[in-house]
């Protein structure tokens, strides 16, 4: 069964997989790099991956997926659509869905993914990983706003990881009690706000220093690396350091 609960027929040993996620397709190439067989356009890590490509986690080229005969296919129930889901198991091709929205979830599904759907050990990056976010209490806690993306302006908002990411290093979203997980909220609103701090990340949107501090006047904003706030996978084990410093908590 994957993160769903949904039964996934697995036979044999797993040859080839195809990842539709970019921090999956990371997860297997580090762990099992002769596994993938392909993966997401957007697949950058690790640098230099050398696969066959599927077009993007939104729209996913389903023929060119069923053409490469994967033994799973590799999801994510927020990245992929349902109805490509449906597709390539209408095909008859396995597809193991994770459902991460905590880090303590990352490391469950992970493993459970890595063992299970890919037939692998589990990796000594998991355990450090682990072991790495094993944090003391925050020392001080601050509130932030999490932009992901401008015009419109929308907002990390209820369970999602980058807000669980954040919280073990002592910085509460705003907008975490919010209806919607990625909402979006006028400028005029997050200002209002008044935040403690603006946190502002490479991606979706790539903010930068001359795009998105000057929206928050008089608001400390931080530029981070995206892929340490939403990736799941071996960045795990470098990025409660690398955050730490980033928003000067050391």
């Amino acid at each position: 069964m994957d993160d769903t609960g949904a039964p996934v027929p697995v036979a044999g040993r797993v040859r080839r997989v195809v990842s539709l996620v970019p921090s999956l397709t990371e997860t297997v190439a580090v762990t099992a790099p002769g596994l993938l067989a392909g993966a997401t356009d957007w697949c950058t890590h690790p640098p230099g991956l050398d696969v066959e490509r599927v077009r993007g986690t939104k729209n996913p080229d389903v023929e060119r997926i069923i053409a490469l005969r994967p033994d799973v296919v590799l999801g994510n129930t927020e990245e992929n659509r349902p109805a490509d889901v449906e597709a390539l198991r209408a095909a008859g091709v396995p597809v193991w869905m994770t459902e991460i929205r905590t880090v303590d979830e990352a490391f469950v599904s992970l493993r459970r993914m890595l063992t299970g759907a890919c037939g692998v050990d589990a990796p000594n990056w998991l355990d450090e990983a682990e072991r790495a976010w094993d944090l003391p209490a925050p020392r001080r806690r601050l509130w932030a706003v999490i932009p992901i993306w401008r015009r419109p302006w929308m907002v990390v908002g209820r369970d999602t990881f980058t807000g669980d990411v954040l919280a073990r290093l002592g910085i509460d979203n705003v907008y975490a009690g919010h209806s919607d997980r990625y909402p979006k909220i006028p400028l005029a609103e997050l200002v209002a706000a008044r935040p403690d701090l603006v946190v502002l990340p490479d991606e979706p949107y790539r903010f930068t220093a001359g795009d998105g501090p000057e929206a928050f006047p008089g608001i400390p904003a931080t530029l981070v690396n995206g892929r340490l706030l939403t990736w799941y996978g071996p960045s795990l084990v470098r990025a409660p350091r690398a955050l730490a410093r980033a928003f000067q908590l050391l």
